[in-house]
């Protein structure tokens, strides 16, 4: 078994390794979303870019995630507000409720093969609990005139063909693409717009140089003005602390075999991406070959077998019982990055140096997004960013972290047993 995304993704564009010294307005370290975003949107502003990716774009969460583009943060909108006021609040809510049509249209507009569909996201509640919270949801989007439903109990069922949802949130903005391709097709668009990425090229060290950065690998350097960090999950010691200001997870994904038409039409019929309200989240969604593609928290480690996720197979055919006997061809992993506050984290820790990372889940989107905001804050430093630029915090006690989260864990999922 493997990721169902390198067997059914578009090729790769050539990303040789770095070879010798070369100079650059901007050097970004990490080839996932974020990085290729922000190497494509500075390339198309005339600007002199060298992304260094350790494997090759797309290796890491950026192209193992469940797919799904979905609008808005973390937080409520008056939670985002109340922490960080209005003006700045709005802002931040505007960015990431429009974030999946800035994912659309980019696709769009360089004809990245992707799969990409826009048929909305579903937050799901099996609590009383979170279906009050749901409720509460829309009210706060539809005074910011989102396209969003309350879909009370019969209304989620048709929508899903699952009885398990006491209400769902629907919001149309959201959707989903095929990841690896959406990465893939971000370098082939970067490389065109006249930025070079080097696959192959994991970076080992970082140092001033005058009023430069000097970058190194193994077989090169690069100096550069500017300097991006889009490492996320995948985040090392290249900067002092940045590592312990994140913690790591791995989510867990199984993919079916292609469902039969009499069974694909019975399970998420509207082709809808759904994500469950809950200390634990569980995500899925029907890919556009009918698979079933189902994830969540599994083991502290990247997995290759769907036998190591036997509670999310289980929980599919509890959510529709016509999936017993359905085979399951993939599985696999990877690891994404939370922040303590729920936000993703912009730093700006030196001149000439931003870095970015902790989408907590909502990576396609946001990542996408905030590429853009950070090629523009490096090419015009004087533009104000829809999110806020913070202090790097190291989170204390932070090689603590497996064991914190495998209890955060258990008692998510105890939580959630109870409330459901």
């Amino acid at each position: 078994m493997a990721n169902l995304y390198r067997d059914t993704a578009e090729p790769a564009a050539a990303t040789p390794p770095l070879d010798g010294d070369t100079r650059a307005d901007v050097a970004v370290v990490g080839g996932g979303i974020t990085g290729l975003s922000t190497a494509l949107h500075a390339a198309e502003r005339g600007a002199k870019v060298v992304l260094l990716e350790a494997q090759e774009p797309g290796w890491g969460a950026s192209g193992r995630n469940g797919g799904q583009v979905n609008p808005g943060l973390k937080l409520d909108p008056d939670t985002v507000e109340r922490d960080f006021g209005g003006e700045l609040g709005g802002r931040m809510n505007a960015l990431a409720g429009a974030a999946p049509q800035f994912v659309f249209d980019l696709v769009k507009r360089h004809a990245i093969r992707c799969e990409a569909r826009q048929n909305g996201t579903l937050r799901a509640a099996v609590a009383a609990k979170h279906a009050a919270a749901i409720r509460v949801s829309v009210e706060q989007l539809r005074r910011r005139q989102a396209p969003v439903e309350y879909l009370d109990v019969a209304a989620v069922a048709r929508a899903t063909g699952t009885g398990r949802y006491l209400a769902a949130l629907f919001d149309r903005r959201g959707g989903d693409l095929n990841p690896l391709s959406f990465a893939r097709g971000l370098a082939r668009a970067a490389i065109g717009a006249g930025a070079a990425v080097h696959g192959a090229s994991r970076v080992t060290g970082l140092a001033s140089a005058g009023q430069s950065w000097q970058v190194r690998t193994a077989a090169g350097t690069v100096i550069a003005e500017n300097v991006v960090l889009a490492t996320n999950g995948y985040t090392d010691d290249l900067w002092p602390g940045l590592r312990r200001s994140i913690v790591p997870l791995f989510g867990a994904i199984a993919a079916s075999t292609p469902l039969p038409d009499a069974v694909a039409r019975g399970v998420m019929p509207g082709r809808s991406v759904l994500y469950e309200s809950g200390a634990i989240t569980v995500y899925y969604r029907i890919d556009g070959d009918q698979r079933l593609l189902i994830g969540g928290r599994g083991p502290m480690r990247e997995i290759d077998s769907a036998a190591a996720i036997p509670h999310l197979l289980a929980y599919s055919r509890k959510l529709w019982p016509v999936l017993e006997g359905v085979n399951w061809t993939h599985a696999w992993g990877g690891r994404l990055a939370m922040t303590r506050d729920h936000y993703p984290h912009i730093h700006e820790p030196a001149r000439g140096v931003l870095m970015c990372l902790g989408y907590n889940g909502r990576g396609v989107a946001m990542a996408t997004t905030l590429g853009a905001q950070l090629a523009r804050r490096i090419l015009d430093p004087l533009g104000s960013l829809d999110m806020p630029v913070t202090r790097l915090k190291p989170i204390p006690l932070h090689g603590l972290w497996p064991i914190a989260v495998k209890a955060a864990i258990a008692r998510g999922r105890l939580s959630d047993w109870r409330l459901g």
